[in-house]
């Protein structure tokens, strides 16, 4: 079981993802453990392209964000940067609900690297990324919306 500490800071990078206001279009849900990150949107056909299915740039959030999450879990005093991040589209969608689970598979003193892969709602994998975070300058605690109380 994770330590209080731990679960204070989980809690604080929930609250600071649902203050972001790209989320209010989202309307995103998460759960953060250490080196771990799921999210779930509700596809809307507010989030297709011209042809009725789910946008790519909707793939990529949930992408890099779930794997964005999964690395600053294990960063407990700065906001961590995306450097890089490749994403693979692997299958439309155009209705139901999506999950993406972002693992951290490799850090070290200067970057993590996490991998993170988005579900439909019948299991199916519809997309996948991989990206490297590093940690920035800027303290948690200075960070609209988290806080670790």
């Amino acid at each position: 079981m994770a330590d209080k500490p731990e679960v204070d800071h989980y809690v604080g990078l929930v609250s600071m993802y649902k203050t972001a206001p790209i989320n209010a279009f989202y309307r995103p849900e998460m759960v953060v453990s250490k080196g771990e990150a799921v999210i779930e949107i509700a596809v809307s056909d507010q989030h297709f392209h011209s042809a009725g299915a789910v946008h790519g740039s909707v793939y990529f959030k949930m992408l890099d964000d779930a794997a964005f999450f999964a690395a600053n879990s294990m960063e407990p005093d700065y906001f961590v940067l995306t450097t890089s991040f490749t994403t693979y589209l692997t299958r439309p969608v155009s209705s139901g609900k999506l999950k993406s689970v972002g693992r951290v598979v490799n850090s070290n003193k200067s970057q993590f690297i996490a991998e993170s892969v988005v579900y439909d709602d019948q299991g199916r994998e519809i997309g996948r990324g991989n990206g490297i975070f590093m940690r920035s300058r800027m303290p948690l605690a200075d960070v609209p919306g988290y806080s670790s109380d």
